[in-house]
């Protein structure tokens, strides 16, 4: 029996995060949604199971969903671990997508606030579901995008 849920936000931890926020906002119109965080103490200790752990960052409010919709929650510790860049076939969490109207326009906006292009905008027919124009691209610190649009 699936338990009772509501999807609340998605997570990116990022070298600069705020640098990561004004992308989103600049690039996909995503709003802040107060307070900033700064944050610390035995409960994130226990929580994050670090030593001292400490952290800063901020929810954005996604578009399409209004002030009371998921968030993207970007955040900083101070103390942080490095990672390969992520890759599309790799396990665990992929990518984020939007919806937007001009794909290779939403792929050039990416490009011009300092994000990059993995592969080609491509266009295919979905069988039941419609026309798909759509591309990988990445945000400036390397995380996936999908920039899709259906017609």
């Amino acid at each position: 029996m699936a338990i009772r849920s509501k999807y609340v936000h998605t997570n990116l931890t990022a070298r600069d995060w705020r640098r990561l926020a004004a992308f989103y906002q600049d690039v996909f119109g995503c709003v802040p949604k107060p307070p900033e965080r700064d944050l610390s103490g035995a409960w994130l200790d226990s929580l994050t199971a670090l030593d001292n752990a400490h952290l800063t960052g901020m929810h954005l409010t996604l578009p399409g969903h209004g002030p009371d919709g998921p968030t993207l929650e970007i955040f900083n510790y101070d103390q942080m671990l490095e990672r390969p860049e992520p890759v599309v076939n790799e396990r665990g969490f992929g990518h984020l997508a939007f919806l937007v109207e001009d794909v290779p326009a939403a792929l050039q906006a990416v490009q011009d606030a300092g994000g990059g292009a993995i592969g080609e905008v491509v266009r295919t027919v979905v069988s039941g579901v419609g026309t798909l124009t759509v591309v990988y691209a990445k945000d400036p610190e390397g995380n996936i995008l999908e920039l899709q649009n259906w017609s």
